[in-house]
């Protein structure tokens, strides 16, 4: 046989229109695997594993049907070592290659991993881009360069005038403004319906019993008869235009709204296909800015999908590339609290967190406002771990990736990097839960309560929370409203939501 380029194509690098996929080399053989080092290093739900294995298989079988040559490792395959070094070792033997390339990583642990793997060789080796993202990996760092709090819409604003996105020629705001976040903030009263799931629909059954002999643990519904998360490139697509028709006009107005009667809404479900690279986030933007001059979608949810992707992903992507090594490990507050065995069975009295999680369990995605203001906001007021809970993240969710889910986690969520990306924790009574959604309505809890057996939980833990970091958070300037009603609190009645708030943390697996 004669000597080979080796060139690994990871999980989440799915990208059927990267540049090495142009024209056949029968010099160059692909190798693509699934390998328990990617199952294993978190627990995962079980719908991850199986998508990304089922988008990995047909990739690859996508690639053979134009004319490449491809080595896939299947998790039960006999030859397969189930570590990407152990098995790059013994195919680039086989192959007797002549040099190794790979795409790079978007998770530090594998960034490192194959560097250091590359630094071993006798052969060339080199790394490409992955020909997806806006930004390069450090490009945030360059623009934030002296500051020492990154503030997303700074990057934002900056993003659209380089993409010349939603501006004019002059650079001014479409319709006069940067953020129509003011007007994104209605909760959901059940009219109009969300749109039917017409995600096509397909039966992995065969491959998760293959996954589950080979001994990978999981957790979640693996609903592997049914699996509706887009297997290549044309599903994801196809996916991208229903939202454009049939939600992204919806968008905006109820992109915060939750309710337990519908856990789409009116989000797109796109962040799976984008987080694999099955369609680039440029693709994304530009169909739906041309929603909007097409008259198909109002300029408040353009505006507002826009701002997450190209600015939130590509801010969270800077954030991560900068911040480490280490920013895993942050946790500004100490909390070290366990997270309740009902984050695996979504078992509790709270309606709100039983809801968010049994639709994380169910479906392995959630959208945001369920993630930071129900889950995300319980775990910060309770002291659970920040490490803990970015565990779980990472694991349940399937467009859980480090480099998005990190940031996000113990930046945006738990705080835990003491505002290096937030400017203030994100956190809320009931109120705010009410105020967004159908959650409170049959509770086991009184939202109104702040104190006695039947009080929502949330709300001395939100008051506690606040009086226990007085020292690190009274002088931020975003909430001297809270610490104002928190002083006309002292007295009798902050003892009693101090005595309340010790109780519920004392007991939390019984809420």
């Amino acid at each position: 046989m004669s000597a080979a380029s080796l060139k690994l194509v990871l999980g989440d690098q799915l990208n059927c229109q990267h540049s090495w996929f142009r024209a056949p080399d029968p010099g160059v053989v692909f190798v693509l695997m699934e390998v328990r080092q990617e199952t294993d290093y978190v627990l995962h739900h079980a719908q991850k594993i199986i998508a990304i294995f089922a988008a990995m298989r047909d990739f690859a079988r996508r690639l053979r049907a134009a004319g490449h040559r491809v080595h896939y490792l299947t998790i039960d395959d006999r030859d397969n070592l189930q570590s990407l070094p152990a098995n790059l070792d013994r195919l680039l033997a086989l192959y007797g290659a002549s040099d190794f390339a790979w795409q790079a990583p978007d998770e530090y642990r594998l960034d490192r991993q194959l560097t250091a793997y590359a630094d071993g060789l006798t052969i060339a080796s080199a790394m490409a881009d992955t020909e997806h993202f806006y930004t390069a990996r450090h490009e945030a760092a360059a623009l934030f360069d002296g500051r020492i709090s990154w503030v997303m819409e700074h990057f934002y604003r900056h993003m659209r005038l380089r993409h010349k996105v939603l501006v004019s020629d002059t650079g001014k705001p479409a319709g006069g403004q940067w953020n129509f976040d003011h007007d994104n903030r209605e909760a959901w009263k059940g009219v109009p319906w969300e749109p039917a799931d017409l995600r096509e629909s397909h039966d992995h059954s065969a491959l998760w019993a293959t996954i589950e002999a080979s001994g990978a643990q999981s957790f979640g519904a693996p609903n592997a008869a049914d699996l509706r998360w887009p297997l290549n490139r044309d599903e994801a697509l196809a996916q991208l235009e229903r939202f454009v028709k049939h939600a992204l006009p919806h968008f905006g107005q109820y992109q915060d709204a939750m309710s337990f009667k519908a856990w789409r809404l009116f989000h797109s479900l796109l962040s799976f296909a984008m987080n694999v690279k099955m369609i680039a986030p440029h693709e994304v933007v530009d169909r739906v800015l041309q929603a909007l001059a097409d008259g198909a979608a109002p300029l408040a949810a353009v505006e507002g999908y826009v701002r997450q992707i190209l600015g939130w992903r590509e801010y969270v992507r800077g954030v991560y590339w900068h911040r480490m090594p280490g920013y895993d490990q942050l946790n500004t507050f100490g909390h070290e609290e366990p997270l309740p065995h009902w984050f695996w069975s979504g078992d509790t009295r709270m309606r709100c967190l039983a809801t968010a999680i049994g639709q994380s369990l169910e479906h392995a995605h959630a959208h945001h406002i369920n993630r930071l203001m129900v889950i995300g906001n319980f775990s910060l007021l309770a002291g659970l771990s920040p490490q803990a809970l970015h565990g779980w993240y990472l694991g349940v969710y399937i467009d859980a990736f480090e480099w998005v889910e990190l940031p996000n986690t113990l930046g945006m969520s738990q705080f835990a990097d003491g505002g290096l990306l937030a400017t203030k924790p994100y956190v809320s009574s009931a109120a705010y839960i009410d105020k967004m959604s159908d959650y409170c309505k049959g509770c086991h809890y009184d939202k109104k309560a702040r104190t006695g057996e039947r009080a929502c939980p949330y709300n001395a833990l939100y008051w506690d929370f606040f009086d226990r970091n007085r020292d690190r958070l009274a002088g931020n300037h975003r909430l001297g409203m809270v610490y104002q009603q928190l002083k006309r609190m002292d007295g009798p009645v902050l003892d009693g939501v101090r005595e309340q708030a010790a109780r519920t943390r004392a007991s939390l697996a019984d809420l």
